[in-house]
Formats: structure tokens, C-alpha cells, sequence
């Protein structure tokens, strides 16, 4: 029966927490051990130069439409060895990658018609495993991120063109000075066969026997 004297009824209670939160001393194993995994992405031999939260669509050419990619995290990588600049996007809550290529000298920006918020290009993408010929269209949360956007993908592509021509040109620059090289030791060496050969002529021409000439005798008086 429970006691009617508040005091009394107190006291009880606080032996009762007491006795609930007493250290039994007892240790209870987790029933599985995780052990700690690297992740990697990929992106760690990468610098960040671009990072922007973005909605991407991909065109259907079976459809004729507009196809959601994802949203999420649209990135610009430089590679720290190779310089080479690649796009890469993934969704939000899977990091699942749904775009994938790298920025060449032939890509190329161009506004969405009537949404300043977005833009399209055409892309060989790997999101999928194997390369694919797609056109992509970018939508941001507003104007200043497109245009931050556009900006520099076009900065990097007109950078990798100018690389290429110099490139180029450099490579025409050194096959012409091969040929002169070349064109050069050709001389050079004909000249030096002309030279062997006259030498030849001359030593033979030195060890020819030479002949004796007798003087004459004087004819006898008649």
C-alpha cells in the first residue's frame, strides 16, 4: 500500500532513482565492430576551381525534350599534374555523378533562350561509364552564379586554345629547323664524299709508275 505521508512517499522515490541508476559494473560488447573506410572521390588529386549548387537536364533526342539530370553541386577540377580542366557534377543526397567531361578548347556556352538563369553546351560525357555525345542544360539560382558560371568555363576553353596554337606553333617552328638540319647534313656530307673522292683520284694519280725517258743517241757521221 503506498504511503500517504508526502515525506515518507519522497523518500522512497529518490531510493527507488537511485537504485535505477546504480553502476552494476557490467559491460555490454557492441554486437558489431565498424571499422572506419576511406571514401574517395577521386577529386583529390584536383583543385576546386569553381563550386556552385545547380540544377542540371540533359536532352532526350528520342523524346525531343528536356530530361532532369539531378541537382546538386556542379564543379570545375584542375588536375595538380596535367592541368587538364574537367566538369564534374553530383546529386545532392546520393553523389551519385550525373555529369562527367573535361573542358576543351571547343567548348562552348551559349545562353538558354528565355531564362538568363541558364545555360546549354554540348559535352562527350563519361557519367555514365562510356563516353556519350550530349547536350546539357544548367539552371542556377540566379543570374550572377550563371554568368560566374559561363564566364569561366569560356575562360578555360579560350586558354586551352591559345596552349594549342602555341603548341602548334612551336612544333611547325621545330620541324622546319629539322629540315634545315637535315637538309644541311645532306650538304655537308656530300661535300665531304666529293672531297674523299678527289683525294682518291690524287693518290692514285701519285702512285702511277713513272716511265724513263732515254736521250737519244747521236747518229754516226756517213
Amino acid at each position: 500500500m503506498a504511503s500517504t505521508d508526502p515525506e515518507r512517499r519522497d523518500k522512497e522515490e529518490t531510493e527507488a532513482v537511485a537504485g535505477e541508476d546504480e553502476d552494476t559494473g557490467a559491460q555490454v560488447a557492441p554486437v558489431v565492430r565498424l571499422e572506419e573506410v576511406a571514401v574517395t572521390t577521386g577529386e583529390e588529386e584536383e583543385d576546386v576551381l569553381l563550386d556552385l549548387k545547380a540544377k542540371l537536364y540533359r536532352f532526350d533526342k528520342e523524346g525531343n525534350q528536356w530530361k532532369e539530370r539531378g541537382h546538386g553541386s556542379v564543379k570545375l577540377l584542375k588536375h595538380k599534374e596535367t592541368a587538364k580542366v574537367r566538369l564534374v557534377m553530383r546529386q545532392a543526397k546520393t553523389l551519385k555523378i550525373c555529369a562527367n567531361h573535361l573542358v576543351l578548347p571547343t567548348t562552348k556556352m551559349q545562353e538558354h533562350a528565355g531564362n538568363d538563369k541558364s545555360c546549354v553546351w554540348h559535352a562527350t560525357d563519361f557519367s555514365d561509364g562510356e563516353l556519350k555525345e550530349e547536350m546539357f542544360a544548367i539552371r542556377f539560382g540566379s543570374v550572377d552564379n550563371c554568368k560566374k558560371f559561363m564566364e569561366m568555363v569560356e575562360e578555360i576553353a579560350e586558354s586551352l586554345g591559345k596552349n594549342e596554337e602555341k603548341e602548334s606553333k612551336d612544333a611547325s617552328a621545330a620541324a622546319g629547323l629539322l629540315e634545315k638540319l637535315t637538309v644541311g647534313e645532306s650538304k655537308t656530307e656530300e661535300n665531304a664524299t666529293k672531297e674523299v673522292l678527289i683525294a682518291a683520284d690524287e693518290k692514285k694519280e701519285e702512285e702511277k709508275p713513272k716511265t724513263e725517258t732515254k736521250p737519244e743517241e747521236p747518229s754516226s757521221a756517213a
